[in-house]
């Protein structure tokens, strides 16, 4: 039996990271929430004004014996677009960068390879702007935040971004989606 592990990840609203990586297996626990500013305890307006340096992430904890730290990271870049600068379509501002923000140095180095090869891959037409953001403090975002999508799929966002993510990722990973 293995450790569960963590990973902060950073992809544009956190609502749509936190509804694709609940339906994988091995995943055991999704919070949505806030890293990589300067403020304690950011509250969602705070984040939103973009005045507190914090990204909108998702803290993923799962099991490496179900799906490794490397593939979480490839559902991560086949998600959202790692080569917008600070936004995710109409999302704009640094709160909804592309980031990854290691917990350990193994984490790092995985994820440096993981931009690298997609830098490589010929996929993007425009440099990955994703960053890496080591030693982040990570809080937990409102509890209206939580599993959002679940609790508000008919609302327009939902069906018209979240909606879209959540279906192309079970189309590009069904082996690795929950039964």
């Amino acid at each position: 039996m293995s450790t569960q592990q963590t990973a902060i990840l950073g992809g544009g609203c956190f609502w749509c990271l936190d509804a694709v990586f609940r339906e994988l297996s091995g995943v055991h626990e999704v919070v949505s929430g806030y890293a990589g500013g300067e403020r304690e305890n950011p509250t969602y307006e705070q984040v939103c004004s973009g005045a507190t340096g914090h990204a909108e992430v998702v803290r993923v904890r799962f099991d490496p014996d179900v799906i490794s730290y490397a593939e979480l990271l490839q559902v991560f870049f086949n998600i959202h677009d790692p080569t917008q600068l600070n936004r995710q379509g109409n999302d704009v501002g640094t709160q909804y960068r592309s980031t990854i923000m290691p917990l350990d140095d193994e984490q790092e180095r995985q994820a440096r390879e993981a931009v690298r090869r997609e830098e490589d891959s010929g996929v993007w037409q425009h440099p990955v702007v994703t960053t890496i953001e080591p030693d982040v403090t990570f809080w937990p975002a409102e509890t209206e935040h939580q599993d959002f999508f679940s609790a508000n799929m008919f609302q327009p966002y939902c069906q018209f971004v979240i909606a879209p993510k959540l279906k192309h990722a079970r189309e590009a990973f069904p082996e690795r989606m929950q039964s």
